[in-house]
């Protein structure tokens, strides 16, 4: 992956690759489920513990392959555990409870030693191949690094996901060696070793290769991606959520709607955000972790773990940081900033505002262009605008302050004391203009040009009006 971070904790969907894989075993009512870690294993480890706490972990050894993998995971197990084992890569995020549910019915119909998935590709570079005796039983599996040129050409590849029963497993593990290109243990040497020592082995095809597509590097994570999110966009299309565009529409497993949601173009939908029926979301839109009231309206907005109320409307080009909470009917409106806010039921913040660790009551209007000056240099405090409030525009509140019920602010205000309840602030600083002040400060400048020449034209009206005896 050519990256700081392990290859199983990169993400689709809002969930590391590993999370995907362990919530398919968890489908599966395994009676233990072991995860055999090596690179990065604390980082690992700690993704684990989260997505199964349950799962068994077992530290893999110097000696590399997936052969040793598996011969330490069985290790991992309880002396007398005498089930069927279920073979799964972490890398391998899409594969689904029903297919490998499927493996194991057919593993054990048939009674076969080993099942595995395989796949037909038209590029199987990388992939190790199926090779397939003249009556076309399963033979052996060989890796494209230890390939012949004929085996190269065929196009049926290992998905790596494997059935095994338990004694047959254990036996032929311990007579896989190290002796191939790479310096590692194969799991895949198994199945020869089982068809040389008389036992069925048998394939099953899936139906669709992306199921048992791997991620090795971040193309094949962006396709992995691509894919699951177009399965996800179509689910929730087939449960009543319009999505106009599901090309340009990202949206998490962890996310949900109800019906008749609509979202446009260009949204995304993230984490653990819930948006109720009738809501409007987007264009051009990310929520993250947030929570959508019905029949609110976000359009080009930016969230994370806000709440928007019932009814109301955000947007376009708002910010709403963590813990804003805009109630029902409530606006959020153009190029306006929140953090840490309660705005309450059918208040509005209409324009070009930063509202930060504020209260604001019901039924208020916050002018536009107005700040709250939260922050003192070493603390922050709050803000609270009582019910019915009128602000005027461009005001800067300095916190802590309050300013009361039904109170009005006049424009250009700077609030620094508490305003009580139905009064008006104002900054009283009466108007001063300084007549001839461009010309005598400015001259030769267009604006004293412009200037002068008003002079003269308001000069030569008045003579007008007075000769006319207006």
């Amino acid at each position: 992956m050519k990256s700081a971070t392990p290859k199983l904790l990169h993400e689709i969907a809002g969930v590391p690759l590993i999370g995907h894989v362990l919530a398919t075993a968890g489908e599966l009512d395994a009676a233990y489920t072991v995860s055999v870690v090596r690179h990065e294993r604390d980082s690992v480890v700690e993704v684990i513990a989260d997505h199964f706490p349950s799962s068994i972990i077992v530290d893999q050894d110097e000696v590399a392959g997936t052969g040793r993998a598996v011969e330490q995971a069985l290790e991992g197990l309880p002396a007398d555990f005498d089930g069927d084992v279920l073979v799964v890569s972490g890398d391998v995020p899409l594969l689904d409870a029903a297919t490998l549910n499927g493996l194991i019915a057919e593993h054990r119909a048939t009674g076969a030693s080993a099942t595995l998935l395989s796949a037909l590709l038209d590029d199987p570079s990388g992939y190790g191949r199926i090779v397939r005796t003249t009556d076309g039983m399963l033979d052996r599996i060989v890796e494209h690094k230890d390939a012949t040129d004929s085996e190269l050409a065929l196009n049926e590849i290992n998905a790596g996901v494997y059935v095994f029963g338990l004694a047959e497993l254990r036996d032929q593990l311990a007579q896989v060696t190290t002796a191939n290109a790479q310096g590692e243990k194969y799991l895949t040497d198994v199945i020869g070793l089982l068809r040389r020592a008389g036992s069925d082995v048998a394939a099953v095809s899936v139906s669709e290769p992306w199921l048992v597509a791997g991620v090795n590097d971040r193309a094949q994570l962006s396709e992995a991606a691509a894919k699951l999110n177009a399965l996800i966009v179509r689910g929730w299309q087939l449960a009543g959520v319009t999505v106009v565009d599901p090309a340009t529409t990202w949206i998490d497993l962890t996310a949900s709607f109800e019906p008749d949601v609509e979202l446009l173009p260009g949204t995304q939908i993230k984490g653990a955000t819930t948006v109720a029926s009738g809501a409007k979301i987007g264009p051009d839109t990310t929520l993250v972790d947030c929570e959508v009231g019905e029949n609110a309206v976000v359009k080009r907005t930016d969230a994370t773990l806000s709440v928007i109320g019932a009814g109301a409307s955000v947007g376009p080009f708002a910010y709403l940081r963590p813990n804003t909470v805009l109630d029902a009917d409530g606006k959020i409106g153009t190029f306006v900033e929140t953090k840490n806010s309660h705005i309450g039921p059918g208040s509005k913040v209409p324009h070009l505002s930063y509202i930060g660790d504020t209260e604001v009551g019901t039924g208020s209007n916050v002018g536009a262009g107005t700040i709250t000056a939260n922050y003192d240099g070493v603390n922050k405090h709050r803000t609270e605008v009582g019910s019915h409030v009128r602000t005027g525009s461009h005001n800067v509140f300095v916190a802590p302050v309050r300013i009361g019920d039904g109170a009005y602010t006049g424009a250009g205000t700077v609030v620094r004391k508490d305003v009580p309840a139905g009064a008006l602030a104002i900054n009283v600083a009466p108007q001063r203009n300084m007549a001839g002040w461009v010309e005598q400060n400015r001259p030769g400048s267009a604006a004293a040009a412009a200037a002068s020449g008003a002079q003269t034209d308001d000069a030569q009206t008045a003579r007008a009006s007075g000769e006319s005896g207006e």
